[in-house]
């Protein structure tokens, strides 16, 4: 056996540690002294305890927070507003970072010595933590304060690459760097490469520094962690949610029902006058062999912090729901534009709308040809320099 191959097999057997446990286990030291801000949200965990506690419970001095979409504990829902305000638990004061102000400003950052960023990233392009780590690492930069990304695993593992890299003329806080729809990196990788490729901007080099994983391979995904999931934003309560996001995220352009409102969000997908033919399922399930498809009807309904106003609120829809049966041979991101044809052409009045462009960074989305290997064989090399694990 090779020594990469036993090392891959030793990670495999032993439980992930992250980032953060790796910066209390080994560098509790240097925060010594500083005054620390935290970007964080609710999946900086250590286990079951946010390290905003841990911190404290260690007696660091935690001066700042700063919250993301969905807010610094988890109390917003996705594209709600976050208000500048005072964390209830601590009294510490909470900065925005997703509503008028995206990045920190130096009157933010006037009381921080240094800046620990970790959150649970799903290895998307189109989710926005990875934006706001690059706002975050250029107001660092300007303000002369260090930064270290406490790393955790690409829930959807480090070999997926997937999807067409980000056409410029789709720029915006759901796509802002020239990347897949599915990285494949995790946020600590991406932050190397942020920087190294200057698609941030900043006049003096950012003094950031990754504290990395350990025992994690690029070929595990979430299950193989050993690790528990919590759910980086409402809508993703389950790795299996997470997973589908990735392709199925795409029925956010459209006019039809991505499952906001339903347990399943992007599990459930439908319509009040989708009609499937069987002959077309069946050939779409012979397609997907390692996913359940099954016709269903679903209703839904407003939940706060989740699902405020879901399309077709309470009214029935009729669809597909989806089950994942074999993670390692699934691919999301191809399965979710072969399903946005499918439901597409089956669902009368469908329509969508420029977003889907948006989130897919490219107009051929709509084209139903998926052909992006080239693509994501070049990011596959420029990323090279950057990887850590």
């Amino acid at each position: 056996m090779s020594c990469d191959a036993k090392e891959e097999r030793n990670a495999k057997a032993q439980k992930v540690k992250v980032g953060a446990e790796v910066l209390i286990d080994k560098h509790l030291d240097e925060l010594e002294g500083k005054r620390i801000g935290l970007v964080m949200n609710p999946t900086a965990r250590i286990g079951e305890t946010h390290m905003l506690d841990t911190l404290l419970a260690l007696d660091v001095n935690v001066t700042a927070l700063f919250a993301p979409e969905h807010g610094f504990r988890g109390e917003a829902g996705a594209g709600e507003v976050i208000e500048d305000g005072v964390d209830q638990a601590t009294g510490l004061p909470v900065y925005s970072l997703y509503g008028d102000t995206k990045k920190p400003t130096p009157q933010m950052l006037e009381n921080v010595d240094l800046l620990l960023f970790d959150m649970q990233d799903v290895g998307a392009r189109f989710y926005t933590y990875n934006v706001t780590l690059g706002l975050v690492i250029e107001a660092a930069a300007e303000s002369g304060v260090p930064i270290w990304v406490l790393d955790r695993p690409n829930p959807a593992g480090g070999a997926y690459v997937a999807g067409w890299m980000l056409d410029p003329e789709f720029e915006s806080f759901v796509g802002a760097y020239p990347i897949p729809m599915a990285h494949g990196m995790t946020l600590g990788e991406l932050a190397q490469m942020m920087v190294g490729e200057r698609w941030i901007a900043f006049d003096q080099k950012p003094e950031f520094r990754v504290i990395p994983n350990e025992h994690w391979s690029r070929s595990m995904k979430w299950p193989e962690t050993g690790l528990e999931w919590h759910a980086p934003s409402p809508n993703l309560p389950s790795f299996e949610h997470a997973f589908m996001y990735l392709g199925t995220v795409l029925f956010e352009g459209t006019s039809i029902s991505e499952g906001r409102g339903t347990d399943d969000p992007f599990l459930k997908i439908g319509a009040p006058d989708t009609k499937i033919a069987e002959e077309d399922l069946n050939r779409f399930r012979e397609q997907y062999p390692s996913v359940l498809v099954t016709n269903i009807s679903f209703t839904p309904r407003s939940i706060p912090g989740k699902a405020r106003y879901p399309k077709f609120e309470d009214t029935q829809c009729k669809g597909v729901e989806l089950r994942i049966k074999d993670y390692q041979e699934f691919d999301p991101v191809r399965f979710g534009v072969d399903l946005l044809e499918l439901m597409l052409t089956s669902t009368e009045g469908a329509e969508t709308t420029d977003f889907i462009y948006r989130l897919a960074g490219s107009r051929e989305v709509t084209s139903f040809n998926p052909n992006w290997e080239r693509q994501v064989m070049e990011f596959r090399e420029a990323r090279k320099p950057y990887l850590i694990y």
